[in-house]
């Protein structure tokens, strides 16, 4: 009845526009074609033939001439319709239906127009929808006939790119003949089971108002028979208008409650309300289906129409459409009756222009060509392909318990807008199911892998049925339902979730932490020691126990050792470049600095007390000469070895990323570690050395020698630096650094222990025992002061 009024509304607007359509006066005929193709058939025939009489080529009519057709309402009518009218070339225009038959243009039936936009938008719109919700798990319902078949091939593929995957795809029933209950009960058996038992929240249902009856009646069914009726989110399309026939069967709307279905575009037309408002069955103006629809909708009776209740009220025409709920009818024109309406206007425009251009074309070239504005502000026109330009509506149903309802528009698809804005959604406006509580439903095969998990594969079954396992060790997904784990820049690293990516913390020993706190401290311990012991020989040195150990070696030994302690804070704090090209450098050159002392110390000894002997030849070898000789010479080797080093591949500050899960290791890279071993193995050999000189001397007098001394500090060094080669190369970061001071200090300390702590002990608590006469008294083989 909507669809009736749509075009009586239309037409009578035509012929009252003085300025469309001038001296002529349209006017229609409406034809049932009962959902069969014998009456589509022969209703087509008929207006073909003259009016009252169906004769097949035979027309006698002079004013009743056939324009155009508008219909059918169903797939398979509009065939069977192109099928007769195409051979007369009559412009059928389709405004209500499935569109796979928009083909019909494209494929030896040019005369098919189409007032309803191509079906490929809403395919997308679909995609879209389900990609906005994350809705990876549905199901489809198509009507059993060729145009579900042609949705379900093209909206299957478009899922598939889209990592969305069909749980089922089922058919739905036909109304059932008295004869094929039991084929009825067959089908909606196994579509309850599809429905029931898959995981899929969100169904697509697609079909026409005709094709999906059975359907209907099967919803209808189970909310009233099951205990649990199927709460479900149903996206149906726009060619099936769901509401028609509730009213004349009573089939409850509730199973749609929170669904979503695309509409057709539509406007509110100026003037329709009122048109509404004057309908009267009792001054029907020719409408043939008024009184019979206002006995229907207001359950009265029209007696001179047949029409009667037994024992209900007569209808007293004032009835208002406005009072009815929305299942019986609604004010406002459905998408497919502003299809309707659109139509009529645009075979009006075409005709318009034919009888404007007085020639006598077919009205085919000026319908396709045809573009107007209609009352609703909507530019219409064809394309290429004979469909109309408009897109579609998302609607939101929401139902009443009394079975009344509302259509909220939340969203729509528009072809025709820019890139990224065709698809748009309101989901704060959408009412859902009440089973979904008013949470966005779920629709997945299987719960989202969190970040820090990523899918993998379950063998023989959709990609979108998963597992989740976490990611390995090292990797991070910050992501939902990742297809794979990636791993951090080399400057972050996964936080204990794996599901992003930190700052690694520099690494390096620092004056605040306790270790590095603890080596500053013992190495300014030291040198104040160190320093305190430089001072007493110098304040003592014209005293026997200085004079006959070699003051001047002394003085350098003790500064050396004093450098040594001090050294060891160049490698706490983080490393820069210059703090990186003096660290091994110094250390080295200092060091050496310090072992050829003592291996002069040592020799003086050897030859002072071999020069004793009579008739001796060492004498002319003793003195400050030899000393300085040992040292400078010595020296002067380890600082030839760092210039070749620091000239060839010097020392730089480095950042190791790999090293520690977590940290940057900030250290000096060495930049040749053949360089920093011949330093360690020359520092090495002087101190070899030294001790093989001070264990053969042991021996001699020991009234102020050294050697003993000596001997046993080198033991400790040698032992110091021998442990020290495994340790540090079984180390990373601040504790190898913390390892080369710690040997530093316990090397440096031990020459200092072993050689001038006897000698302060003297000095400060024996004092009577440096004398001359003691050294002279306690020489057995006699002494010279050197």
């Amino acid at each position: 009845m909507r669809h009736v009024l749509a075009l009586v509304f239309a037409i009578n607007k035509i012929n009252q526009d003085p300025e469309l359509l001038p001296n002529i006066t349209l006017g229609f005929r409406i034809y049932e074609s009962f959902f069969s193709a014998r009456k589509t058939y022969e209703s087509s025939f008929t207006l073909l033939s003259t009016r009252n009489g169906m004769i097949p080529n035979y027309n006698c009519d002079t004013q009743d001439k056939l324009s155009a057709v508008i219909g059918g309402l169903g797939s398979e009518t509009s065939l069977q319709m192109a099928t007769i009218l195409g051979i007369y070339k009559i412009p059928q225009v389709r405004a209500v239906g499935c569109g796979w038959v928009s083909l019909l243009s494209q494929t030896g039936f040019p005369s098919v127009y189409r007032m309803l936009p191509n079906e490929e938008p809403q395919s997308l719109g679909l995609v879209r929808l389900m990609q906005h919700f994350r809705w990876t798990w549905v199901g489809l319902i198509a009507s059993d006939d060729d145009s579900g078949e042609k949705f379900v091939q093209t909206l299957k593929p478009m899922l598939i790119r889209n990592s969305i995957c069909v749980a089922f795809t089922e058919r739905a029933p036909h109304v059932p003949s008295p004869s094929m209950v039991h084929v009825f009960r067959e089908q909606t058996s196994k579509l309850h089971s599809s429905i029931s038992q898959t995981k899929a929240e969100v169904i697509v249902v697609y079909g026409d108002t005709d094709s999906l009856l059975g359907f209907k009646l099967f919803l209808h069914t189970n909310y009233q028979t099951a205990l649990t009726p199927i709460g479900k989110v149903w996206i149906t399309t726009a060619q099936w208008d769901f509401t028609s026939y509730i009213a004349l069967n009573r089939w409850t709307l509730k199973p749609f409650h929170g669904a979503l279905s695309f509409a057709v575009h539509t406007k509110e037309v100026p003037g329709f309300r009122d048109f509404l408002r004057t309908l009267n069955p009792y001054q029907p103006q020719g409408d043939i289906f008024i009184q019979r629809f206002w006995h229907t909708v207001f359950n009265c009776s029209i007696p001179y129409a047949g029409l009667t209740i037994k024992g209900g009220r007569n209808c007293s025409g004032k009835e208002e459409l406005e009072s009815l709920p929305g299942s019986d009818f609604e004010m406002k024109m459905s998408g497919q009756s502003y299809s309707i309406y659109n139509g009529v206007y645009a075979v009006a425009h075409a005709l318009h222009a034919l009888y404007s251009s007085k020639s006598k074309k077919e009205l085919h070239p000026f319908l396709k060509n045809v573009r107007f504005n209609n009352s609703a502000g909507d530019k219409l026109y064809f394309d290429e392909n004979g469909e109309s330009s408009a897109g579609y509506n998302i609607l939101n149903w929401i139902v009443f318990p009394n079975d009344s309802f509302v259509r909220v528009e939340v969203g729509h698809m528009d072809p025709r807008a820019p890139v990224g804005q065709e698809f748009t959604i309101n989901e704060r406006a959408i009412v859902w199911n009440s089973r979904f509580n008013q949470t966005v439903p779920r629709s997945v095969c299987t719960e989202s892998c969190h970040p820090g998990y990523f899918r993998t594969v379950r063998e023989e079954e959709p990609l979108c049925c998963y597992n989740c396992a976490p990611c390995p060790e090292g990797t991070i997904s910050n992501q939902t339902d990742a297809d794979h784990c990636n791993k951090c820049p080399e400057d972050r690293y996964p936080n204990r979730d794996q599901d992003k990516c930190i700052p690694k913390i520099m690494d390096f020993l620092s004056y605040e932490e306790p270790l590095g706190f603890i080596l500053a401290s013992f190495a300014l311990l030291f040198s104040l020691l160190t320093a305190l012991v430089l001072g007493m020989f110098i304040k003592h040195r014209d005293t026997p126990i200085v004079r006959a150990n070699n003051r001047e070696l002394s003085y350098v030994l003790l500064f050396s050792l004093l450098l040594c302690f001090l050294c060891s804070l160049v490698f706490i704090g983080r490393p820069g470049r210059v703090t990186c090209l003096l660290r091994q450098t110094a250390f080295g050159v200092i060091f050496s600095v310090s072992v050829s002392s003592v291996l002069a110390k040592t020799i003086t000894v050897v030859l002072a007390f071999k020069a004793t002997k009579p008739g001796a030849s060492m004498r002319k070898w003793l003195g400050r000469r030899l000393a300085s000789s040992i040292v400078v010479s010595c020296s002067l080797i380890q600082v030839g070895i760092c210039a070749v080093w620091l000239g060839t591949t010097p020392p730089f500050p480095d950042l190791d990323m790999k090293s520690e899960a977590g940290h940057i290791l900030v250290q000096c890279n060495e930049g040749s570690n053949i360089a920093f071993y011949c330093v360690l193995g020359y520092m090495g050999f002087l101190a070899i050395v030294s001790f093989t000189v001070a264990f053969l001397a042991r021996k001699l007098p020991d009234t102020f020698n050294e050697a003993k001394f000596i001997t046993f500090s080198m033991l400790v060094f040698c032992s110091v630096w021998v442990s020290f080669i495994p340790t540090y190369l079984s180390t990373k970061g601040k504790y190898m650094v913390a390892v080369e001071i710690f040997s530093i200090l316990a090397a440096s300390a031990g020459l200092l222990g072993c050689i001038f702590i006897p000698k302060c002990y003297i000095i400060v608590l024996r004092p009577e025992l440096n004398t001359r006469e003691q050294l002279v008294m306690k020489s057995k083989s006699g002494t010279q002061e050197l």
